[in-house]
């Protein structure tokens, strides 16, 4: 979905054409004419400049902040053209990224911390999520984590590489309590004695629904320290568009921002992307990006909705390079860079 801008109307006094004013003067009097309106040098004349971001998975609730900076028009007002690519089960955003097939990508802090180890020049910019929304859901007569010790637990096979190897050194789980996760909680309602991992602004919606009342386990919480939905570009990117993507990130915070308090225009959008999201499951998110402060919580509530810090991200490495998933000599500083959030202040 593209936004146009817009040409500027204002043309110079006809009285001057009529009187041969020469190209210098009507210039002369175009730039009074601006200085007079209050407006910036030939603001109106420069087209937005073209963006695409791609999201990691079909349209949803959580990628809201986005659409809703995209429906209010908020990029546009920033000077830019953005379509936002929506992301699926076959497609591999970080190889679009390098490719050139899409500009910025809604990545993850230890995807990009293993690319920066292979030598791919990938940068994190911002998190829409200050904290990871990855959860392990368990039954109600289960009131701590620790208590699935010996119990199976549905993990998907990409977790193995993200907060599995941490549940490991954490809670001493052990891989024989492991049980392949098919995207489905079914295997879990079956089973009485079961956990399953999902995400807290969904899998607990599916479970619901199933009949039980579960407990949840937001690892973030915990100590789990990973920001999720972060924004990704390549160096070479942002060393050529530094002011636009600030802008990219600026009115995202301001499209998140009101999306947590009148969604339904971004919500407009997520259903017109993946006609299949119910609603039931766009409020039930919503509300748990609420609940949770997902968005507002941790450092947003001083630095802002998108912001990042030193602290946090040594605290990912640090947790990687003990589980085995990062070299200790990678430069993990190379992953991130915080000059963006810096300008960019946009209070919850």
């Amino acid at each position: 979905m593209n936004v146009t801008g817009t040409t500027d109307a204002r043309r110079a006094p006809d009285s001057a054409v009529r009187t041969g004013l020469t190209a210098w003067g009507a210039s002369v009097v175009l730039v009074a004419l601006i200085a007079l309106l209050g407006l910036p040098p030939r603001a109106h004349a420069q087209a937005p400049t073209r963006m695409v971001f791609g999201t990691n998975w079909y349209a949803q609730a959580e990628h809201g902040g986005f659409y809703q900076a995209l429906a209010e028009g908020l990029y546009r007002k920033a000077g830019l053209d953005v379509d936002i690519s929506m992301g699926g089960a076959q497609i591999n955003g970080l190889q679009l990224l390098l490719a050139g097939r899409i500009d910025l990508f809604m990545g993850y802090d230890i995807q990009v911390l293993q690319a920066r180890e292979q030598g791919l020049p990938l940068v994190t910019v911002a998190a829409a999520f200050q904290k990871d929304p990855s959860v392990i859901i368990a039954h109600p007569d289960i009131h701590r984590l620790a208590d699935l010790k010996g119990r199976p637990i549905y993990i998907g096979a990409a977790s193995n590489t993200t907060f599995w190897p941490w549940l490991r050194s954490a809670y001493a789980f052990t891989d024989e309590q492991k049980r392949p996760y098919a995207f489905s909680v079914q295997p879990f309602l079956v089973d009485k004695r079961s956990a399953t991992q999902g995400y807290v602004t969904s899998e607990p919606y599916s479970v619901a629904k199933g009949g039980v009342t579960p407990s949840i386990f937001l690892l973030a919480d915990l100590g789990y320290p990973p920001y999720a939905q972060t924004i990704v570009v390549t160096q070479a990117y942002l060393q050529q568009h530094a002011d636009a993507i600030r802008r990219f990130v600026e009115a995202t915070a301001q499209g998140y921002k009101q999306f947590l308090v009148q969604p339904e225009p971004g919500n407009q959008l997520i259903r017109k992307a993946n006609p299949q999201m119910e609603e039931g499951l766009l409020r039930f998110g919503l509300e748990r990006m609420r609940e949770y402060g997902l968005v507002t919580g941790g450092d947003a509530v001083k630095g802002g909705i998108m912001t990042m810090t030193d602290e946090r991200w040594q605290r990912t490495r640090d947790f990687m390079v003990e589980a085995g998933l990062l070299k200790a000599t990678t430069k993990h500083r190379d992953a991130y860079t915080l000059d963006v959030v810096h300008q960019v202040k946009v209070l919850p």
